[in-house]
């Protein structure tokens, strides 16, 4: 039998043992975003937006009757993002729709079932055009609003550096049910190096790691908000509906001449405006597509 340095990479492959390392399942969890209306309270307003994401109510264990980002198991057939792909078409019957890949995680015990690595992706749709269903291991399927703000702060010097403490309140939100979750980050700097941890305070109802991947994905919507906003539009909007997608991803509200100044040259002028039933009628545009 030759040495493991006159081995070809044929005879070596033919006798690996695959079995020698302990390997983790893989899956996928869906992080889908969009942006709803309120009912209209006042008819000379528009109506107020809200962020919402999607969730959905386990039918079985582990976390029975808990709510979860949507997502399942990659197959030995396809990679992360034909997994990815597939699970948003199956929840929602879309295709051809902004994703990106935000994060991986592998935290030891985060799954009870066995040793779960997961890729969670990132979502934007425009919910007018989606009908929910929920999935076979799902019994319902609704869209939560989100509120993620930061309650605490501390901070502390450190010999060669400082430490960042952070705490967060994540509340989801539809119908009659509510759920809160804390979080808590803490940041730490010793001369070049940063290492950033971030733990479940209080889990609420949610089931695995799941508010950490909200939370994750609305930080990331917040810091590419320009790039990433048009993707919750409809084809043609006003540029008040689009400022107030803006402050409802941001938390805060916007000077209307800054706003308009910073999005002139990522949309188009169209020559349709709205029916005007209510409002006075607005002129209608689209984003330029290197916007998106």
């Amino acid at each position: 039998m030759p040495s493991p340095h006159e081995q070809t990479e044929v005879d070596f492959l033919k006798s690996y043992d695959a079995s020698t390392f302990e390997r983790p399942s893989l899956t996928v969890d869906m992080v889908i975003f969009t942006i709803l209306e309120r009912p209209l309270q006042n008819y000379r307003k528009l109506p107020e937006k809200d962020l919402c994401v999607l969730l959905i109510k386990r039918g079985g264990h582990p976390f029975k009757d808990r709510w979860a980002l949507p997502g399942g198991f990659v197959r030995p057939t396809e990679n992360l993002e034909q997994a990815a792909i597939r699970e948003l078409a199956e929840e929602t019957g879309m295709e051809n729709i902004y994703m990106e890949q935000l994060y991986t995680w592998g935290d030891l015990g985060r799954d009870p079932r066995t040793w779960v690595v997961s890729c969670s992706y990132m979502a934007l749709i425009d919910a007018t055009r989606i009908k929910l269903a929920a999935g076979d291991d799902a019994v319902d399927a609704r869209w939560f609003r989100v509120s993620k703000k930061l309650k605490q702060e501390k901070r502390k010097a450190m010999r060669g550096g400082s430490m960042v403490k952070q705490q967060y309140s994540l509340v989801l939100s539809a119908d009659d049910v509510t759920t809160e979750t804390w979080l808590e980050k803490t940041v730490t700097k010793l001369g070049r190096r940063q290492t950033e941890e971030e733990r479940i305070l209080k889990p609420g109802e949610l089931a695995f790691d799941h508010a950490r991947m909200i939370g994750y994905a609305v930080d990331r919507l917040r810091n590419k908000i320009e790039y990433l906003a048009f993707n919750l539009m409809p084809e043609y909007f006003t540029l008040t509906q689009l400022q107030q997608v803006y402050e409802t991803i941001l938390g805060c509200e916007l000077l209307k001449a800054n706003f308009r100044r910073k999005i002139e040259d990522k949309v188009i002028e169209t020559d349709f405006m709205t029916d005007g039933d209510r409002y006075r009628p607005s002129r209608l545009f689209k984003v330029k597509q290197d916007s998106v």
